[in-house]
């Protein structure tokens, strides 16, 4: 019996540790995203995620929300906009070269029906892929008529003669702002911008305002800052909470609850043609961009979107 309460009280003492607290919190969160019932659009909404600075999880957000929306039953595709085809990879999306592309839809005119793949990863994800044709795009654009639009007309066309059009498009584009990024705000309805918790965190936001407010002025009228997601957030320095503290101060509408934590589950997942949501879906990165994407549609919700 000695023996017996012995066992029971390091039992005890193990399940009172910081990592055990932390799974049975994990554990709470994914059950609760299990169980929420995520409201589909109205119409499509059209994504673009960007960021001018590179390296702040731009790619990670665009295929992580697009597998999360995708795993509770809504029709996601992604746009691979940018020539390293980082975000055909993470979905599985066959993109070598001369492989029917994003390429062709902007300077040949091919419908995107034409070229649109089916992901492994989620029921109800496509993808548009990008291969390394898509890197001489900005110079042959330049002469093309209507250049800036391309994307734009392309997307509409698709909503508009799919028999079942997706509930959401994102398109990831390249972190400068050349044709294709014009093409991307052009074609978006709404803005995402990943913001790492890091030093220099804010740095090229104001240029990529004025930018996002130069496109909606001349270009695209429509475009809405929507959304700032905070990323690679690590709880133990002071540093990340002081950057979160500091978006949050200056775009408290937009900026969602959830935070991306650093992960390297996270980092890990793309090298074996994944998303962290089939990689890892309990992992803490995981759970994070399963409760961001839930927070993206619910908030759309509420605003009419």
């Amino acid at each position: 019996m000695k023996h017996e309460g012995e066992n029971q009280n390091i039992l005890g003492g193990l399940m009172d540790t910081p990592l055990a607290r932390e799974i049975s919190e994990n554990n709470t969160r994914l059950a609760r995203f299990k169980e929420t019932r995520l409201p589909k659009p109205d119409k499509t909404r059209i994504f673009t995620i960007s960021n001018q600075k590179g390296g702040v999880g731009k790619t990670t957000t665009t295929v992580n929300v697009a597998a999360a929306l995708a795993s509770k039953g809504l029709q996601v595709l992604v746009v691979d906009l940018d020539p390293q085809g980082n975000a055909s990879t993470a979905l599985n999306i066959e993109h070598r070269e001369g492989t029917p592309s994003v390429y062709n839809v902007l300077l040949e005119g091919t419908p995107i029906a034409d070229v649109v793949q089916i992901s492994t990863e989620m029921p109800g994800l496509t993808c548009v892929p990008a291969t390394i044709d898509l890197a001489g795009a900005e110079l042959e654009l330049v002469s093309v008529v209507a250049r800036e639009t391309r994307l734009k007309n392309a997307i509409e066309t698709y909503i508009n003669t799919s028999m079942t059009p997706p509930d959401y498009i994102f398109i990831d584009c390249p972190p400068s702002l050349g044709l294709l990024t014009v093409n991307s705000f052009v074609a978006a309805t709404e803005v995402l911008i990943p913001i790492q918790c890091e030093y220099y965190a804010l740095e090229g936001l104001t240029q990529l305002l004025k930018n996002i407010n130069l496109i909606k002025q001349y270009l695209n009228p429509t475009l809405e800052l929507s959304t700032i997601l905070l990323t690679m957030y690590d709880s133990r320095t002071r540093l990340a909470a002081g950057v979160a503290e500091d978006v949050r101060s200056h775009f408290a509408a937009i900026t969602l609850d959830t935070v991306i934590p650093r992960s390297v589950k996270v980092s890990e997942a793309p090298s074996y043609s994944k998303t962290v949501i089939t990689y890892d879906g309990s992992s803490p990165g995981a759970i994070a961009y399963l409760e961001a994407a839930g927070e993206i549609a619910i908030r759309g919700a509420q605003n009419g979107r």
